[in-house]
């Protein structure tokens, strides 16, 4: 795996960059034609535009835009979960498209740091879209020198879902709110066949569930600390948080070989009835057949005695995806003011939540009629308690191996003081 920019390892690499070398490194990819001179064109490079929630709604809005500015082109690069790589290596090239669409994760964490994209906050000021941003977005999007890495737009809730009509059949009569009802529920769930909690032990929906898990001992603070530095061992909340966790894992609460599985085994798991409880942020929640979706509750995790919360927790973060602008993008800040003013305009924000179900960073009245698990989400309120997203947090270096520890503690037998160090090292390997 490529390592993410830093300041050093970017201009070395650009400093040894041709033409010549850098289009080969392109060829497989839409980021090939990001280098549009034109002026009148405008180069949007995102993970919209094939499959991932929020497309059609999307490209019917940059249909809408193109109609609306007539003089305006509008060049629509998709890429998926390769977006940050291929985006890295077009500016490496100079050839970057002018606006990316991504989240603030991994990689992404350092490139307004490194220059490969810039600060926005005065062009929010500036354009006055200020107001339109909840400010805890524009808090989470805000880096340590104060710098505005984006323009905040998608969010997302991420609680857990549990199939009453599974349950129903199960034996299991209520919402399991501590981890002995979890545990009983599992042990009924499998005595009728039926898969308990299903996840992606094998990639980043496994990885956020078990930081959410160890959270059950850590205030924000300390959690904070913990993702940071990687010290599982000297918290006594993280080493507790763990041996919560392997004594769940080793309860049978998680589907078997959950290690390996990813997360379209995970949603595909729940959505088809093959297991009754899933940790699912909205865009999985919108996905829930309106069949499944009736008989569905959203809830927080549950707690273990003694834990740093008063109510079962979920996940909640602003940072799913923002618009960023390139060093290129600055050569066409008028298209750009166009496009996000029009992409910040309250019938665009309402059509997303309306049509696709996504949650967003934006004010808004508009509710998610049609993704009542969504909208459901949206309702928890004082009934759950948030832990932190660790994303912006860990170390861009440290995530991949993060995943691959992950993999490791969802081994059923691996013992607690193993899943601290193979955490610890996907820190030490950074």
């Amino acid at each position: 795996m490529r390592p993410p920019l830093t300041r050093r390892g970017f201009l070395a690499a650009g400093s040894g960059l041709t033409a010549a070398t850098a289009l080969p490194a392109l060829s497989g990819c839409s980021a090939l034609v990001a280098a549009d001179s034109d002026p009148d064109t405008l180069v949007v490079h995102s993970q919209l535009g094939t499959t991932a929630p929020g497309s059609p709604t999307y490209l019917a809005s940059l249909d809408r835009f193109r109609r609306e500015n007539p003089g305006l082109k509008v060049k629509n690069l998709v890429n998926g979960d390769d977006l940050a790589q291929v985006y890295e290596t077009s500016r490496l090239a100079r050839k970057e498209p002018d606006v990316v669409m991504v989240n603030l994760y991994d990689k992404t964490l350092a490139w307004t740091d490194v220059g490969a994209t810039v600060d926005v906050k005065d062009y929010l000021d500036d354009w006055g879209l200020r107001e339109r941003v909840l400010p805890v977005a524009l808090d989470a999007w805000t880096d340590g020198e104060g710098r505005l890495r984006a323009f905040p737009y998608f969010a997302t809730n991420w609680p857990v879902a549990y199939n009453r009509a599974l349950l129903d059949k199960a034996g299991v009569d209520e919402i399991p709110v501590t981890g002995d009802q979890l545990i009983a529920a599992a042990r009924r769930l499998r005595a009728k066949g039926i898969g308990p909690v299903t996840t992606g032990g094998n990639d980043w929906t496994g990885q956020k569930l078990l930081a959410q898990i160890i959270q059950t001992f850590l205030t924000e603070d300390e959690a904070r600390h913990v993702y940071s530095t990687g010290d599982f061992s000297g918290s006594r909340g993280a080493k507790d948080g763990i041996e919560y966790f392997v004594e769940l894992r080793d309860a049978g609460v998680f589907v078997d070989k959950a290690q390996g599985l990813t997360s379209d085994s995970m949603t595909t798991q729940f959505n088809t009835g093959a297991a009754a409880i899933q940790s699912a942020m909205s865009s999985a929640l919108a996905k829930v057949p309106e069949s499944l979706a009736r008989h569905t509750d959203v809830a927080g995790w549950p707690l273990a005695e003694g834990a740093a919360h008063d109510r079962p927790t979920i996940l909640r973060t602003y940072t799913l995806i923002g618009f960023w602008i390139s060093p290129n993008g600055t050569k066409k800040i008028d298209a750009i003011e166009k496009f996000l003013r029009f992409m910040y305009r309250p019938d665009t924000v309402s059509r997303f939540i309306k049509e696709s179900g996504r949650d967003m960073a934006l004010r808004s009245d508009t509710v998610s009629t049609d993704f009542p698990l969504v909208a459901a989400a949206q309702r928890l309120g004082d009934d759950v308690s948030q832990v932190l997203l660790p994303d912006v947090y860990v170390p861009p270096t440290a995530t991949q191996p993060l995943i691959t520890a992950t993999s490791t503690s969802f081994t059923r037998g691996t013992g607690a003081a193993k899943v601290r160090a193979a955490l610890e090292a996907a820190y030490r390997s950074a």
